[in-house]
């Protein structure tokens, strides 16, 4: 983003996301900031988005807020191989299960949940892959901006939105194949709203939050509040509570418990 943004960096020696307000402070755009990794969704990278829309959200100034990443990939999903990741590795695979369900919900459920009922609009602008978790990310944002070069692939896991995304039969197509969606696939399914080339996409992406951000921002939660109301009738956050409690009773089945006299083993991940 150019054109002389305020920008403005979470208190942190390493800043994973960058925040900043453009269009005299009317559109926050908040970007992971860690294309070396391709931007992975660590807990801490997810407590720092957290922060981020909340500052957005609770700006009277802010009427619509952009999601990003730096870079050419959107984001690789969840963390599996940065330091982060690799510091705490030993410790999350000997987790117990009692304490792994609480903290996975805590980063991959609750905070989609809160995202996806800012009472702002909200868009994703998403290039490269968009795997895993970074699905769920996107899902949890109002609109989609993809590059050409965009592919999206998802997963039953925690935030499962995918058959509200694209539809049921759609979504068992897409995923009993496990393949990628294209950008233009997954427009033509309605999961993105508007394809662009690469070097156009950022520019199409603000001037649709410029248009957006004149609109009475009173009849923009109105609508945003009733659409959301259709789709809570229709049974949207109790499915997505029951299918993560699915998967984690799943996991906790396939849990490995030995003992050999020396160490007791209470979790292996069968998330890989």
């Amino acid at each position: 983003m150019s054109d002389d943004p305020k920008t403005e960096q979470p208190s942190s020696s390493e800043p994973r996301v960058l925040y900043e307000t453009r269009n005299d402070g009317s559109i926050a755009v908040i970007t992971m900031n860690r294309p070396r990794y391709r931007n992975p969704l660590s807990s801490q990278m997810m407590a720092e988005l957290d922060e981020a829309f909340i500052r957005a959200e609770d700006d009277p100034d802010v009427r619509v807020i952009i999601l990003r990443g730096e870079g050419p990939t959107f984001s690789g999903g969840h963390d599996l191989g940065s330091p982060d990741a690799l510091a705490t590795r030993a410790e999350r695979e000997n987790e117990p299960m009692g304490n792994r369900y609480p903290r996975t919900r805590g980063m991959d459920v609750d905070p989609h949940l809160r995202w996806r009922d800012i009472p702002k609009p909200t868009i994703a602008v998403v290039q490269g892959a968009c795997i895993y978790a970074a699905w769920m990310l996107a899902s949890a944002m109002d609109v989609i901006f993809a590059a050409e070069d965009a592919q999206f692939l998802p997963t039953n896991f925690a935030y499962f939105a995918v058959p509200w995304d694209i539809g049921a039969r759609r979504a068992k197509y897409l995923m009993f194949d496990n393949r990628f969606l294209t950008a233009r696939e997954a427009m033509d399914w309605g999961f993105v709203q508007e394809v662009h080339p690469s070097e156009e996409l950022e520019a199409a992406a603000m001037a649709y939050a410029e248009r957006v951000a004149q609109q009475d921002p009173f009849q923009i939660r109105l609508m945003k509040h009733s659409i959301h109301q259709m789709q809570e009738i229709q049974g949207f956050t109790p499915h997505i509570l029951s299918s993560f409690s699915d998967r984690m009773v799943r996991a906790a089945n396939a849990a490995a418990i030995t003992t050999d006299g020396a160490t007791r083993r209470e979790y292996i991940s069968v998330e890989r």
